[in-house]
């Protein structure tokens, strides 16, 4: 596996790179695209890195698992490439951003607007088999993905993390919730949407960034 990662995300993750099971984990990568499709393409897989550097992650979204059907994950949780039908919680997300902010619903779900102002947009686990979720969940993707989470955590610029469902935030074990913020919903797929509506985190993001001293995140996706 082509580990694509910029220089600055490398030289944060360099120890993690070395540790044995990332070995594992990039030879079982190859040996399921050797005889699967896989998704996202290679090219994508750290998407979410290239688009937001270390030092500029004023937020972070931590989804799970890479969407398994054609043509949909391209490296950044819950995002779509333009052209493609968005999943069922990808309208949740905008049906929220909607009502909490007044945004626009845009005709397409391609997120990187926002990956490009400091929302990185991370997936626990960075592959999965077409067709198949959660066909290379404890592999080793999480054990790389926590570390990114540690990375962050102890980064002197403190940030938002944005975490949506049970899943993600058993995270905030691993947080310094006096220095960074932190901010929860339900999860915005259709189980759990009913909760997810009217969490209005979307400004709560915004406030806690505006306490940090940040700029806050334009969420409005422009039509393209």
């Amino acid at each position: 596996m082509r580990v694509q990662l910029p220089a600055d995300w490398k030289a944060v993750l360099a120890e993690e790179l070395k540790q044995p099971y990332f070995h594992k984990l990039s030879e079982f990568v190859d040996k399921e695209r050797a005889e699967h499709q896989v998704f996202p393409p290679e090219e994508d897989v750290f998407n979410a890195f290239q688009l937001t550097p270390y030092k500029s992650v004023k937020v972070l979204l931590l989804g799970q698992d890479p969407y398994h059907e054609e043509g949909q994950a391209h490296g950044l949780c819950f995002s779509v490439k333009p052209g493609v039908p968005l999943p069922a919680s990808l309208v949740n997300i905008f049906k929220e951003l909607h009502n909490d902010l007044g945004c626009k619903i845009p005709n397409n779900g391609y997120l990187v607007p926002w990956a490009k102002q400091g929302v990185m947009l991370l997936n626990a686990v960075l592959t999965v088999r077409a067709h198949k979720a959660n066909s290379h969940k404890n592999k080793g993707w999480e054990k790389f993905t926590d570390s990114v989470i540690h990375a962050l955590n102890e980064r002197e610029r403190p940030l938002v993390f944005l975490l949506w469902g049970t899943y993600a935030q058993k995270k905030i074990k691993w947080i310094d919730t006096q220095r960074h913020r932190i901010v929860t919903a339900a999860h915005p797929s259709p189980l759990s949407s009913k909760k997810f509506l009217g969490s209005r985190c979307f400004s709560a993001v915004n406030r806690a960034l505006e306490e940090l001293g940040e700029t806050p995140i334009n969420w409005q996706l422009p039509d393209l």
